[in-house]
């Protein structure tokens, strides 16, 4: 079992047909998180947007992976969000995305944190692995992605 297979509950995938800007997207996930978590829309969105402001989190490859740490968040949860629209978010190859992995740390985690974030930069540097998410329109196939992922 890999460590998002842990953090990525079915519930928080998402086919997303309505969002065109990062700043929707940011949105979308507080909403769900405020939902999920109960953690308020608005520290969501400040905190992923406060880490933008240090650099994107855009990899390349139409994958992008905005992460901030929460106040009082116990452990780590995520969400994946598919954009049906091509969202810019100044990745290195210049190529707007569509992938989008959002992750919430506990505000003092550290490994965990570099653990996670290491694993979801090999898992879509998988070639085979991001054609498989973008030719799915299926919550639950994505989602099997991701949990049946092996290095």
């Amino acid at each position: 079992m890999n460590l998002i297979s842990k953090v990525l509950p079915l519930e928080n995938v998402i086919l997303d047909a309505d969002s065109t800007s990062k700043k929707r997207v940011f949105e979308r996930a507080g909403v769900l998180f405020e939902n999920t978590q109960k953690i308020a829309r608005s520290q969501v969105f400040d905190s992923l947007f406060a880490r933008e402001k240090l650099g994107s989190t855009g990899l390349g490859h139409s994958v992008a992976i905005p992460h901030g740490r929460i106040k009082g968040l116990r452990d780590a949860v995520a969400a994946f969000v598919k954009t049906q629209a091509l969202i810019p978010f100044d990745a290195p190859d210049g190529q707007p995305v569509n992938l989008i992995f959002v992750l919430l740390v506990p505000e003092r985690a550290t490994d965990l944190h570099l653990q996670l974030l290491g694993e979801l930069a090999q898992m879509f540097s998988d070639k085979t692995f991001r054609e498989q998410i973008q030719n799915s329109n299926d919550v639950a196939v994505i989602h099997q992605l991701f949990t049946n992922w092996a290095m």
